[in-house]
């Protein structure tokens, strides 16, 4: 009986987001205007974000190297969050691999991984039209990513997927509400923000059940592999090439963005509402705490 009505719960869930999925989204191809003029000396993140603000490289930077800065930095951020988009639908697949197709939760799984197929295509549009490279995750990362379809599984695969988007989501947020960045980025991190809400119950819905049937053998695996992964995601945000295109050396200006206290607050501060969730949950712990403080998730 008590399974029965934990599956009855999920179905709801699932049943209720399949709604909201068909009765509010956006076709990027069609609600962004991409051939409309970007605003001439407009933002394209907050510079409060940049990886360098309030460090000596920042201060040595003319306003319109900051600007272009800015815009780098976004795109590494953009085409990064198709790189983990990417393993979240492989991730997905996975699940529906071997499952029942004719559950709502299957069906919204599936109804996921095409709103971020649109999502990915979104995002690489956006890199396209500022003119920037997609940048992507180093070498190491990209290699390692293909790893994660095959070891990921229960509570840690869903945390993972919630501290990639709930980071952008905090960031977009914040940019989409403020009129001086680029009216381009604030679409499209408008449209992101309002279809993640679904993927982020989902996600959350799914590692509270986890963790309730999850065994003490099984938790030390999954707290290191959700803080491996999300050393990664934080990590990798900003591509160190990106420093190239306002005449930075990489190496240097990566090393300082990295051990830049402002950087890290905002990596801490977008990432503290899943991580009090993940707290609370369990997932958080030994033996991933050294590279959960090394991801400034966790202050140390």
């Amino acid at each position: 009986m008590t399974r029965t009505l934990k599956e009855s719960g999920r179905e709801k869930t699932a049943e209720r987001l399949l709604k909201s999925s068909a009765n509010k989204f956006y076709d990027p191809e069609v609600d962004i205007d991409w051939d409309a003029p970007l605003a001439e000396g407009a933002p394209y993140q907050l510079e409060h974000r940049c990886s360098l603000y309030g460090t000596h490289l920042w201060d040595r930077l003319t306003p319109e190297q900051r600007l272009e800065l800015g815009k780098h930095e976004l795109a590494s951020v953009a085409s990064n969050g198709i790189f983990f988009e990417v393993l979240l639908m492989q991730m997905l697949l996975k699940e529906v691999y071997s499952a029942d197709p004719t559950t709502r939760h299957v069906q919204y799984a599936l109804t996921e991984i095409a709103e971020e197929c649109r999502h990915s295509t979104m995002f690489a549009r956006s890199v396209e039209r500022i003119g920037a490279p997609p940048y992507g995750p180093v070498k190491l990362v990209h290699r390692l990513g293909k790893l994660l379809p095959f070891i990921g599984y229960g509570p840690a695969l869903y945390g993972s997927i919630l501290v990639a988007e709930e980071i952008l989501d905090r960031i977009q947020r914040e940019s989409m509400a403020d009129e001086r960045v680029q009216p381009l980025v604030r679409m499209v991190n408008r449209i992101h923000v309002l279809e993640e809400a679904r993927h982020v119950t989902f996600a959350r819905e799914e590692v509270t059940r986890g963790m309730a049937k999850l065994s003490k053998a099984e938790l030390p695996y999954q707290r290191w592999l959700i803080a491996s992964v999300s050393f990664a995601i934080s990590r990798s945000l900003i591509n160190p090439r990106v420093y190239k295109a306002v005449g930075l050396r990489p190496k240097e200006a990566w090393e300082t963005a990295m051990g830049n206290p402002h950087y890290q607050e905002t990596i801490r501060w977008s990432g503290e509402r899943i991580m009090a969730f993940l707290g609370e949950a369990g997932l958080v712990g030994a033996p991933g705490m050294h590279l959960w403080r090394k991801s400034f998730l966790v202050a140390k």
